[in-house]
């Protein structure tokens, strides 16, 4: 067999794959943008001028007390005090990170969530990711430093992960509903390799603890609702322009 045959062997073996792994959700995504363009995700670009105002307002001297009074989420607060600044919190970017690569995300993310999802579930799994890892590090301080899972006294002062931990449960739970299992478990190992070997801190394990919830309540939508079989143009990625 000579190079080229063998080669396009390959690239069309690719090909396959690609359209076997995201075929579903290709297919969704473009067909909504293609149809509606920027109105097919209204939240989205809401969320994404949130996230821009919020983080131009907590980088002004007469703003950062605000942001925080309003969104920002630490474990030695009471509890209820953190649940109302919770939703918030989904919005209010890292300082220390730059702005561009949460707008990124929000936007990516997000968008692709509102349209394979809808937006109301899209607010509920970032929501529900979020207050997933809230809730972790007040168990984990509780636990203390000493177990696997603890987490050490100072960790209460730190600041909540921002919208981080929402576009991780997002991508899961999307990767789950159109049935992208290997990138699905990509995600949820990257979370695992983030935790023991680059960001052993609060916002990593967070993270971990947002990819465990949302993996729960998808085994507990699929229980509830079973998923009808795709439809065979659909699931092959056939609507695709490749």
């Amino acid at each position: 067999m000579s190079k080229a045959g063998a080669g396009r062997r390959e690239v069309t073996a690719l090909r396959r794959a690609v359209r076997a792994e995201w075929g579903p959700l290709l297919s969704t995504v473009w067909s909504a943008l293609a149809a509606a363009k920027l109105r097919a995700i209204p939240m989205t670009l809401g969320a994404v001028a949130l996230t821009l105002v919020l983080q131009f307002v907590q980088n002004r001297p007469w703003g950062y007390h605000a942001v925080q009074n309003i969104g920002s989420v630490q474990a030695y607060e009471h509890l209820w005090l953190a649940l109302l600044r919770t939703p918030l919190s989904l919005f209010v970017p890292a300082l220390d990170l730059p702005v561009w690569g949460a707008l990124a995300q929000v936007l990516v993310v997000f968008g692709i969530a509102e349209i394979c999802i809808g937006w109301r579930q899209t607010l509920l799994v970032a929501y529900a990711a979020t207050l997933a890892g809230t809730m972790y590090a007040r168990i984990g301080l509780w636990l203390g430093p000493g177990g696997p899972i603890g987490l050490p006294d100072s960790d209460k002062f730190v600041v909540d992960t921002g919208p981080s931990a929402a576009v991780v449960g997002l991508a899961v739970v999307v990767c789950w509903r159109y049935r992208a299992r290997f990138t699905c478990v990509a995600v949820v190992v990257a979370m695992l390799v983030e935790v023991a070997f680059i960001k052993n801190n609060l916002a990593g394990k967070e993270h971990v603890a947002a990819v465990l919830v949302v993996l729960v309540l998808c085994v507990v939508w699929d229980w509830w609702r079973p998923r009808k079989p795709l439809d065979t143009q659909y699931a092959s990625g056939r609507q695709l322009p490749w």
